[in-house]
């Protein structure tokens, strides 16, 4: 319940969730594992061309509003298998299936010697968006 102790929220903030028919606040956490780095260059180059076609067009293939992305590299050096991760994606997302959809992305595309998934981690926390701090 909006307002008590479980629930700090105000009472007059939407609620967003798979019961409330509002689109889910998802952040997208991608890591690059220890295949990536020990690929050589040509490999490489070949799993880096292929994220750009398999990200892109998210809105029109699943229906996601990309929020805003965050790329790590310059600070996050070697794989991320766990938090703090490399790369992140936050996006208001449909529903749960379609989570399960761009999570999936990784496991479909081909790239390199292989799927992304060698190269590639990626997992999805579910939200909703937060009630202060933003403006």
């Amino acid at each position: 319940m909006p307002g008590t102790t479980h629930d700090p929220a105000p009472a007059d903030q939407e609620s967003a969730g798979p019961a409330s028919g509002a689109p889910l606040r998802t952040l997208f956490c991608i890591g690059v594992t220890q295949d990536f780095f020990a690929a050589d260059d040509e490999e490489r180059a070949a799993v880096a061309a292929a994220l750009p076609p398999a990200f892109g067009r998210l809105a029109e293939r699943f229906g996601v509003r990309v929020l805003g992305t965050l790329d790590d590299d310059q600070l996050m050096v070697g794989a991320s298998t766990a938090w703090p991760w490399t790369s992140y994606i936050l996006a208001d997302v449909p529903d749960l299936d379609t989570v399960s959809a761009v999570c999936g992305i990784v496991r479909d595309t081909e790239a390199g010697a292989g799927r992304l998934w060698r190269y590639l981690r990626i997992e999805a926390r579910v939200g909703r968006p937060l009630f202060f701090g933003t403006d």
